[in-house]
């Protein structure tokens, strides 16, 4: 049991502590800089949508308005689908550079793969129908294209705010340390994945996504990696997302990638082969967290059994008080602190609740969860 004890705390340790703390200290210490320089390739932009009539209209005009060259730009709309209005949508604003793609419900890697096939650029960009994107963005995702090393420019998507910096939320504590974590792998080699509102990459390192491939932005960065070019993080290059989810939408948005994560694995098993530079991150990134909900149970079994040991009493009472915290989201307190604390609870016991659902509809093999 002390043996369980131990490995379970070493695992959640290395998983939420560790990694983060190892890749600051590496980007301190010894950063690659990328050698960024104002560069006009030709991009085309990817959009894939299904029923997007509430934000398609805004999307495009934000495209549209964008500052880059119109001569270097191409844009490409998948509709996958669609039964609402945004076929229409798409008819009424299909124009030269502009192309409009109408397929059969088959899902967003599907969308995907039909966009790239339509594209003419050096870089595509994808991003999706809800985010408004910066006007810049374009300018300074390319930039890092400069660097002949770059292979996947990653942007920043703002969570909770406007482009114009109003309507900014609390943003969890989770978002805020996965985009560091993002930072720093960039700054030292290569980011596990990219952020799924913008991102960008080389046309000629991308290759077809795998049917119903659900993190196509994870898979995307993984395969220019294993092309031998790096997979880096523009914070200046943003998309904005005004709507902050409530705790189901953020619980099923976890699911979601979690379960994505575990599909990887099944899609792509050269990811934890040698063929993977990034096969260690990708590990501590994203694996370790698949386990962690097991290292939990592993110690708290652990430390009720050895409870008769002073040390292991205390570790017992100390889980039960943390899990209980959970209990003070929601309530008003005047300690800062314990309302705090209670944020950091809540957020954790959902993280680890949809890692361990993953798990099981993983393993059940439930896909209708990710019909949209």
């Amino acid at each position: 049991m002390r043996m369980l004890f131990w490995s379970s705390v070493t695992l959640i340790f290395l998983a939420y502590v560790g990694y983060p703390i190892y890749l600051y200290m590496r980007a301190r210490l010894w950063p690659r800089p990328v050698l960024r320089k104002s560069i006009l390739p030709s991009v085309s932009v990817i959009l894939a949508v299904h029923n997007e009539e509430k934000y398609l209209a805004v999307k495009l005009k934000n495209i549209a308005g964008l500052d880059y060259p119109s001569e270097q730009l191409q844009v490409i709309v998948v509709s996958d689908g669609s039964t609402d209005a945004t076929n229409d949508i798409l008819k009424d604003w299909q124009g030269p550079s502009r192309i409009a793609v109408f397929a059969p419900r088959a899902g967003k890697a599907a969308a995907i793969n039909l966009g790239r096939e339509a594209a003419s650029g050096e870089i595509l960009v994808f991003t999706d129908a809800r985010q408004v994107v910066a006007e810049d963005a374009l300018r300074q995702l390319t930039a890092n294209f400069a660097d002949p090393s770059v292979g996947c420019v990653s942007g920043e998507l703002m969570i909770g705010q406007n482009q114009d910096g109003s309507g900014a939320a609390g943003v969890g504590m989770y978002w805020r340390l996965e985009k560091k974590i993002r930072q720093w792998e960039g700054l030292t080699g290569s980011m596990v994945g990219a952020t799924g509102a913008l991102y960008a990459a080389r046309r000629e390192l991308l290759v077809t996504l795998p049917q119903g491939t659900i993190l196509d932005d994870v898979y995307v960065p993984l395969q220019v990696a294993r092309e031998g070019k790096r997979v880096v993080f523009e914070p200046q290059a943003r998309a904005f997302d005004p709507v902050t989810p409530n705790p189901k939408q953020e619980f099923a948005r976890k699911l979601r990638t979690l379960y994505g994560n575990y599909q990887l694995l099944q899609l792509a098993p050269w990811i934890l082969t040698s063929s993977n530079p990034l096969r260690t991150r990708f590990i501590c990134h994203k694996c370790l967290r698949l386990v962690v909900p097991f290292a939990l149970i592993g110690t708290i079994v652990s430390s009720f059994y050895l409870g008769l040991r002073t040390f292991y009493d205390v570790a017992l009472v100390a889980q039960l008080i943390f899990y209980a915290l959970a209990l003070f989201k929601g309530y008003s307190t005047k300690l800062r602190i314990l309302s705090r604390m209670a944020d950091v609870s809540l957020a954790f016991l959902m993280l680890n609740s949809a890692a361990a659902l993953a798990f099981v509809y993983f393993v059940g093999r439930k896909k209708a969860v990710w019909a949209r």
